[in-house]
């Protein structure tokens, strides 16, 4: 979330809704190839430089699965998910939707149980590795939960490589903690020093008052569940 596409959000600082639609909602909703909306986005700032909640950035990492997956695997991209990680963590029952050319919005608009969240979480607090078969490069785990660069020149210790981490103790668990977020308070949350992974699903309508119950539920597990 550093490249420095301008990718207006609501959550930008600056943000002023005068200018019109949000690039970061219009790229769920109306952009028709999400790729092209976000690849031909102009630059605001040098990449790395400063840290923003934007939709551009997994956008364009997407489009370079994409790419990778067709051009050098010649493996069929809508299916290539469920066969190269799914089925390796018994993950049966995500669904992940496409915009209508049939990208995967992968920014949001995935749908999961409870426990296929959590087989997710586990394989990061298993450094990546599933019944003895590394799935995730060596030392992705650790490149996903270290503060980012851009986000930490901005002081905002929040953000590590399409993970949200604890750096700034919003959780009343370690700061080595990181975590998937969704809307409507969807969270898959690893805590490595506890070798705990917990997931929290509600309704969108509830998220403040879910959230309320989670840090307490955290702040209760913290004592539950001895550290490492």
């Amino acid at each position: 979330m550093s490249s420095g596409l301008r990718f207006r959000a609501p959550q930008d600082p600056d943000y002023d809704e005068s200018l019109g639609y949000p690039d970061h909602l219009y790229v769920y909703t109306d952009a028709g190839n999400s790729f092209h909306w976000a690849a031909t986005r102009p630059q605001e700032w040098p990449p790395n430089t400063i840290g923003r909640y934007r939709n551009s950035d997994p956008v364009l990492i997407n489009y370079l699965v994409r790419l990778g997956v067709e051009n050098n695997l010649h493996e069929d991209y809508l299916s290539y998910p469920q066969r190269a990680l799914f089925d390796k963590v018994g993950v049966r029952d995500m669904i992940m939707e496409t915009d209508p050319t049939g990208n995967f919005l992968l920014q949001g608009y995935e749908f999961a149980s409870g426990r296929d969240w959590a087989r997710l979480g586990n394989l990061y607090l298993q450094d990546g590795v599933w019944n003895g078969e590394r799935i995730l490069p060596e030392g992705y785990t650790a490149f996903v939960s270290t503060l980012a660069p851009a986000w930490k020149a901005d002081r905002r210790p929040i953000y590590g490589g399409f993970f949200w981490i604890n750096g700034d103790g919003g959780f009343p668990i370690p700061k080595d903690a990181y975590f998937m977020a969704g809307a409507g308070g969807q969270y898959t949350i690893i805590i490595p020093s506890h070798d705990l992974v917990v997931v929290r699903l509600g309704h969108y309508k509830g998220a403040p008052e879910g959230g309320e119950d989670l840090n307490k539920a955290l702040a209760l597990l913290m004592e539950a569940v001895p550290g490492k």
